[in-house]
């Protein structure tokens, strides 16, 4: 069994098989939810629950957060029974939740304060890469802490690098996202204005999955419109506030402003659905 101790907190759709990953490698797993029935499948495999974050910090040497947002990364860190209660020098956060350079820079001060590091540490990549363990991960922060910590993103993704200082992997992944939603945009776009010049659907997909622009997600989303299948896998919601993210971070281009206004205004009918839902608007 691998020596280091690993705290999970958030076990959502990302956060169960990537914990799930870290069991089967060896891992002794401690894990935190606000529900703690998320737990029981993880539990049966051997993972130990606590009842508080700062408890889980007392037992592990790294935690790893899979969280909501901002909030909910201040709640778990900074809160009444919050992580920082428990820092300690050479404690290692990983912060693998898509949030705000911001609020990782914070974080990491606060902990500093405890002689902790604090990494941040988003994935690209769905519940399929999660399951796989394919994910790709860009990390921001100490290049100690982040070598000392690799052989666990090693069992998460098939790619992890340090892309800077804290709170670029961040930025990175708000990168990322933001051209995700130009593909999910522009290929409803495509998709609708093809259908109004009487083009079938599904030849227009053939064509574009046997055209340089081909990739896995026109694959996967394309079969999704012509399924009417929007079942959520990355929710409309959290490309609306991803967008909203990058924004406050100074993206101010004109294909990300038309993608935000988009999303955002699709986001109180269609937020819970799967980001290609987006479909239905134009």
């Amino acid at each position: 069994m691998n020596n280091t101790k690993i705290g999970f907190i958030g076990l959502g759709k990302m956060g169960i098989p990537m914990a799930q990953n870290l069991i089967n490698a060896g891992y002794e797993l401690f894990v935190y939810n606000r529900s703690a029935i998320k737990a029981d499948d993880l539990i049966a495999e051997g993972a130990k629950f606590i009842d508080t974050p700062s408890d889980l910090l007392q037992e592990c040497e790294v935690v790893i957060l899979m969280v909501a947002d901002d909030t909910a990364t201040n709640d778990v860190i900074n809160g009444e029974h919050g992580l920082i209660h428990s820092a300690s020098a050479g404690k290692i956060i990983i912060n693998m939740s898509t949030v705000s350079p911001a609020i990782s820079k914070e974080m990491k001060a606060l902990l500093g304060e405890k002689d902790s590091f604090y990494i941040d540490a988003p994935v690209s990549g769905s519940l399929k890469q999660a399951i796989e363990g394919s994910l790709v991960i860009m990390a921001g922060g100490d290049k100690t802490a982040f070598e000392k910590v690799k052989p666990i993103f090693d069992v998460l993704g098939k790619l992890s690098l340090q892309v800077g200082e804290i709170g670029a992997g961040n930025s990175a992944k708000l990168a990322i996202n933001t051209l995700l939603s130009f593909h999910a945009q522009g290929l409803a776009e495509a998709v609708s204005f093809a259908k109004k010049q009487g083009i079938d659907t599904k030849e227009l997909l053939e064509l574009i999955n046997n055209s340089a622009l081909g990739n896995v997600f026109m694959k996967i989303k394309g079969d999704a419109i012509l399924q009417e299948n929007y079942n959520a896998v990355f929710a409309l919601k959290h490309i609306a506030k991803d967008l909203g993210l990058a924004k406050a971070e100074g993206l101010n281009s004109p294909l990300a402003n038309a993608a935000y206004e988009s999303f955002k205004n699709a986001e109180q009918e269609l937020g819970e659905e799967d980001i290609i839902a987006i479909a239905k608007k134009v």
